[in-house]
């Protein structure tokens, strides 16, 4: 079976995880939320001699869409995600980066494509089934290999934490609908990547993560 592989490289000041899935022996790969420090992410992908092949958006917010474009024109990558309900947020991305004070650190994005629940992405042998998570942001996807186990979940579920929403678009509820209806009957033994901090696994937040305990 093809090794799946995953590297983080931490972005912006908000210290976003941009992450490099790729093939092990292929070293084929795809570039999750590159949020900006594109020089950053573009010289750490050539010296480990990643071929990219896509970017791959969870959903719109500055810190995870913010360096798209800027990859997209450098490297000659389509963008692909989140789902159409973010295209308000992505393109005002610039006018979000005055509050946080990242003023000409990142830049409007425009998806060469949405993505809807049920659709497939792949690269390789590596296939991911999209589900469509709101609650962070209404257009917020994440991305799970039913083969490998593992989940890439964006803002939606952090280790011991969930996405915030006091975000514009953002719900409380909706996020644990989310949480509920799409990620848990994924399973416990399922491994994920999120947008900020460590990852962990399901069953382990189920368990132990005080915001979804009872769901």
């Amino acid at each position: 079976m093809a090794q799946l592989q995953a590297g983080i490289i931490p972005v912006t000041p908000l210290q976003q995880n941009c992450t490099v899935l790729f093939d092990l022996e292929s070293r084929e790969g795809v570039l999750v939320d590159p949020g900006g420090d594109a020089e950053v992410i573009i010289q750490t992908v050539e010296e480990n001699g990643i071929k990219l092949q896509a970017i791959w958006l969870t959903h719109g917010h500055l810190d995870h869409a913010g360096g798209a474009m800027e990859m997209k024109e450098q490297l000659g990558l389509e963008i692909i995600g989140p789902h159409e309900d973010d295209k308000p947020i992505l393109e005002t991305i610039e006018q979000s980066a005055e509050r946080f004070g990242m003023t000409g650190m990142v830049r409007n994005a425009y998806p060469d494509r949405f993505l809807s629940e049920g659709e497939v992405l792949s690269f390789g042998e590596h296939e991911f089934e999209v589900f469509h998570t709101p609650g962070h942001s209404p257009g917020h996807v994440i991305f799970f290999n039913r083969r490998q186990k593992f989940a890439h979940v964006g803002d939606v579920l952090f280790h011991g934490s969930i996405g915030r929403t006091d975000l514009p678009g953002g719900d409380h509820q909706t996020l644990l609908n989310s949480i509920r209806n799409k990620l848990l009957p994924l399973g416990d033994d399922v491994g994920f990547i999120c947008g900020h901090g460590p990852g962990g696994r399901i069953g382990e937040e189920r368990r132990t993560n005080p915001f979804i305990q009872g769901l």
